[in-house]
């Protein structure tokens, strides 16, 4: 009868087997990745398939840490690794040592996914960039001491403008160590606050030597630097990340100097060149002002100016007695209305009744008396002539029915 093994047995059984197969402990395989998830612990886990088939994989922290793209769900690669069986599980799974990308290399990934990260960001918007100054101060150099750019920028910069203040901060341009070199450099300048605009770069290389240029921290380093930054890699026809966040771009040290340190005799020109543009629109100036002046010297407000007052004078004289026969037309027209009104007054005056020979009759109260019924015998009332009044006492009142 045949041995009985436990589950946990036969797995590792079939485990030894899969580890001593040399085809299985260094294995290339080729295929599309799908659930890919990087654990919080660093471990990411896929999927790897194709049209037939598919098989679990996982890389663990100590490999991944050092990818760099970001895998994602669809993306075709080869994975070296080993494949073995997961005990816990008791299936085969691929422990990957190594991923890189199928077709295109790692770094162009890498280099697309990063800069379509930060352009989604706003690092590279043209309106977040800042002029360069005219007339610097002094320069900050971030770049290796050993550098050819640093020797290209100091002759560019002794020619242009001998004596300007270069100020170098030192850094390795490559290699594991370079990016947060150079972020403490362009973070050191702007603590500082000691010079007007930097000069970040290096001389050419391959992608990989100016793989620094494109590591995100240096990126948002660029792009956060309050003092104008101008990057300077040494390559003419490729960008690097750190191109795309500058303030400006130089496809060479030499350039970026030139770009940033002003040329002295071409200062000189222009100065040379405001200062007879200043002293011409001067002149010209004076002589419009002097014959604005003669002109006005030739007036004849000024030759004669008692003309322009006799003139006035007689638009005065021909004013005012315009203003007089108005005035006059005016009179007349108001004395006539008071005079109509006047006539109208003295139809309706009583006075003019009491001319005629009548008489106002009024109770002491001055009351009108219109009628007999209005007063007793011995009333005293008052009656009111033409010319003055009189005062009686009524001796007998007496009514007529028939008006």
């Amino acid at each position: 009868m045949s041995n009985i093994y436990t589950v946990s047995d036969f797995t590792k059984y079939l485990k030894s087997l899969f580890d001593k197969d040399p085809k299985l402990v260094s294995v290339a395989i080729r295929g599309e990745l799908s659930n890919f998830k990087c654990h919080y612990s660093g471990h990411c886990y896929f999927t790897l398939k194709d049209a037939g088939s598919q098989i679990k994989g996982v890389m663990f922290k100590s490999r991944a840490q050092f990818l760099k793209f970001e895998p994602r769900d669809g993306l075709k690669v080869v994975v070296f690794g080993q494949v073995t069986i997961f005990e816990r599980d008791g299936q085969y799974q691929l422990y990957a040592d190594q991923l890189i990308p199928d077709g295109l290399g790692e770094l162009s990934i890498a280099f697309n996914q990063l800069k379509e990260k930060l352009a989604a960001a706003g690092l590279f918007e043209e309106s977040r960039k800042r002029p360069l100054p005219l007339l610097p101060r002094a320069v900050g150099l971030v770049t290796s001491p050993s550098g050819a750019a640093l020797r290209d920028i100091i002759t560019v910069a002794n020619r242009r403008h001998p004596g300007l203040c270069l100020i170098l901060f030192p850094v390795q341009v490559q290699g594991l160590e370079a990016p947060g070199q150079i972020v403490q450099a362009i973070q050191a300048f702007n603590r500082l606050a000691n010079v007007d605009v930097i000069i970040a770069g290096r001389g050419g290389g391959s992608i990989e030597e100016l793989w620094a240029f494109n590591d995100e921290k240096v990126v948002r380093a660029i792009a956060e630097s309050v003092i104008p930054v101008v990057s300077a890699v040494g390559h003419q026809t490729d960008y690097t990340l750190a191109d795309f966040a500058a303030d400006r771009r130089a496809a060479t040290p030499s350039q970026a100097a030139e770009l940033v340190v002003p040329d002295v005799n071409e200062l000189k020109r222009y100065i040379h060149t405001l200062q007879t543009m200043l002293e011409n629109n001067i002149r010209t100036y004076l002589k419009d002002r002097r014959q604005v002046l003669q002109q006005l010297r030739d007036n004849k407000v000024f030759l004669q100016p008692e003309k322009l007052l006799a003139d006035k004078k007689q638009l005065t004289d021909l004013y005012t007695e315009r203003l007089g026969q108005a005035m006059q037309k005016i009179i007349v027209a108001k004395q006539h209305v008071l005079k109509i009104h006047t006539e109208k007054l003295a139809v309706l005056n009583p006075l003019a009744v009491l001319a005629r020979g009548y008489s106002l009759v009024r109770t002491p109260a001055g009351q009108v008396v219109t009628g007999a019924g209005q007063v007793i015998a011995g009333q005293r009332l008052e009656i009111v002539l033409r010319q003055g009044r009189l005062d009686v006492d009524v001796v007998r009142v007496k009514e007529e029915k028939n008006g």
